[in-house]
């Protein structure tokens, strides 16, 4: 492994009690150029991870606590009157950082949704007909509370399909959730990470990724995963071609993690389910046999020969 990969991921360890394989999924994710989305319970330590994520890369870090009232122009930015100069002035929206963390991104209006969305597909944002670039490495980490929550806005399947990666923290072992309390009691936070990297190192860390090799028959596997999705009945809404493309560079990005110049059909299987199932919509026949995307894509794969090299 990249030496300060190995690095980034030992300090995140060491303040994020029992989750070294969603760190790496982070991760892959970050190496991917992609966005995520954590769907989860409160306070099983979403924002600590952001946060330490964020101050591991060195990288500047920004939150926005998403309500019903959260405007469009809270996120993006908004051209405010300078009485002194007597002319209209940008003024930055929380979104100009290289980390954002979307807090509850399904408690706001779906016109404040769209607003995020748009400057994570465009890298972006325009105000008052003036396009202003985000901040290179650009990253969001959205939280999203459970659709049976109180108050929440679901994000359209169209918009799902614009994150990288889903996953879910879950609950800590009893083991760690004790380690994790004997942190809060000595007074040890995420606030004490050091930045071990910088803006150029991330970017570095990016394009070394992109540049891991996928052989053509292990493309033909990516590609059959994703078109099963499509002809699969329990199934109403297959994979788009976009998920091909972050399945790939997912691929790349796991295979740079482990220290591999060449990806594996291993790599394909270990963020498949993470970077596909909720871009899927399952039929209503499945899901009233309580079958879920990803129980349904899981055997999907199985099924899938593997590539002959």
């Amino acid at each position: 492994m990249n030496e300060k990969l190995k690095e980034l991921r030992d300090q995140m360890n060491s303040y994020i009690a029992g989750k070294s394989g969603i760190i790496d999924d982070v991760l892959v994710c970050f190496l991917a150029g992609g966005h995520l989305l954590l769907e989860d319970v409160p306070g099983v330590g979403k924002t600590t991870l952001a946060k330490t994520f964020a101050r591991s890369l060195g990288l500047s870090f920004g939150r926005i606590q998403f309500t019903p009232d959260t405007m469009p122009q809270d996120v993006t930015g908004s051209t405010i009157y300078d009485m002194k100069t007597g002319e209209f002035v940008f003024r930055p929206g929380a979104v100009m950082k290289n980390v954002i963390l979307a807090d509850e991104l399904n408690r706001t209006s779906p016109k404040t949704q769209a607003a995020l969305l748009e400057a994570m597909a465009e890298e972006n944002v325009t105000v008052d007909d003036t396009t202003h670039a985000l901040p290179q490495p650009f990253m969001v980490i959205a939280t999203q509370n459970p659709a049976n929550f109180t108050g929440t806005f679901p994000l359209p399947e169209a918009q799902l399909d614009r994150f990288c990666m889903r996953l879910s923290i879950g609950y800590p072992d009893a083991e760690e959730e004790i380690r994790m309390a004997k942190m809060h009691m000595e007074g040890i936070t995420c606030d004490e990470a050091k930045p071990l990297l910088g803006t150029g190192d991330a970017l570095s860390l990016r394009s070394e990724a992109e540049k891991v090799h996928i052989s053509d028959p292990l493309l033909s596997y990516i590609q059959k995963i994703v078109d099963s999705t499509r002809k699969e009945s329990a199934f109403s809404l297959g994979a788009s071609p976009r998920c091909l493309l972050h399945l790939i560079r997912c691929t790349q990005a796991r295979s740079f993690l482990e220290g591999r110049d060449y990806a594996l059909p291993d790599d394909v299987r270990h963020v498949a389910v993470p970077v596909m199932a909720h871009r899927l919509v399952v039929s209503t026949d499945t899901r009233l046999q309580n079958k879920d995307a990803a129980s349904v894509l899981e055997a999907l794969i199985l099924k899938t020969p593997l590539p002959a090299e």
